[in-house]
């Protein structure tokens, strides 16, 4: 089964929109992971049917023992993540949301009753959707992506295939743990990208990253029409770096309310749809 993945080097470029009109437009039978776990939103085009719910354990975090505190502050004093809370009462608690569970309260502990617990912070969903299962996730507030999520996404739905041809990954944005977890052993990934400068700077490190990996890579700009100068800057590193690019696609008003509507820009008739429908061809060409 081949595996690609929907990138950017930022937010906001328009991955997710993307994504789904590939779930729209691939000629593939496919399972669809949403592993930008930190603002999972595919779900928003997709409109996936939640079949099962798993329980996501995230990293491990402090808990302490009242019953066996000895008000010593120990582990107030050792953290280095402001997580411990001095009540001025003699007695400490653990902020869940600041704790990196990095267990060093419990090394310092002399009262032994600092343990490392299991955290529940979320749950991965297994859904079904018109354009195949759907496996995504939901984190507590507060809680962030890890690439351990976006591993388990990947785990879940690799359980779930039958006879899938391909693996559609709405990735996360940047080049941080969860890009990692999200590469790793994926075919191809089309990065989205925007005219800005921030754009630019972000494609640049985010190719820097994928020439490392054993990935084939194409792009495509969002919003192209926007700012015509950086768009020919974005062509020409591409050209210079020797990434196909796909398309691009213009800004349009229509997108906006596809989301609003729940469904692939490409469901509607409009600019933005057309061009985004020769970049699902142009990409099925190299991969399918």
């Amino acid at each position: 089964m081949k595996k690609i993945a929907v990138i950017s080097g930022k937010g906001g470029t328009g991955k997710t929109i993307v994504t789904g009109a590939l779930a729209d437009q691939l000629n593939a039978k496919m399972i669809i992971c949403d592993a930008d776990a930190d603002a999972s939103n595919l779900d928003l085009i997709l409109k996936p049917e939640i079949l099962r719910r798993i329980p996501h354990a995230g990293l491990k975090i402090a808990e302490i023992d009242q019953d066996k505190c000895i008000g010593c502050g120990e582990c107030y004093e050792f953290c280095r993540f402001d997580s411990v809370i001095d009540r001025k009462d003699g007695t400490y608690l653990i902020d869940s949301l600041k704790c990196e569970g990095c267990g060093v309260c419990g090394l310092v502990c002399p009262a032994e009753c600092i343990e490392l617990k299991e955290n529940i912070c979320g749950e991965v969903f297994i859904s079904r959707s018109p354009y195949g299962t759907v496996v995504h996730s939901e984190l507590k507030a507060g809680s962030g992506a890890t690439g351990l999520l976006v591993h388990e996404i990947k785990k879940y739905a690799l359980e779930e295939v039958t006879d899938e041809e391909l693996m559609l990954i709405d990735g996360p944005p940047g080049i941080g743990c969860p890009l990692q977890s999200t590469m790793s052993g994926t075919d191809y990934a089309l990065i989205v990208t925007e005219p800005s400068q921030s754009g630019l700077h972000d494609l640049k490190r985010l190719v820097k990253v994928l020439e490392k990996l054993p990935v084939e890579i194409f792009a495509c700009i969002n919003k192209a029409d926007l700012n015509p100068e950086i768009t020919e800057e974005i062509t020409s590193y591409l050209t210079d770096s020797e990434v196909p690019m796909l398309g691009t696609i213009p800004f349009d008003k229509n997108v906006i309310e596809s989301v609003r509507n729940g469904i692939p820009v490409t469901k509607t008739d409009s600019p933005a749809s057309d061009a985004v429908k020769d970049i699902c061809n142009n990409l099925s060409e190299k991969i399918l």
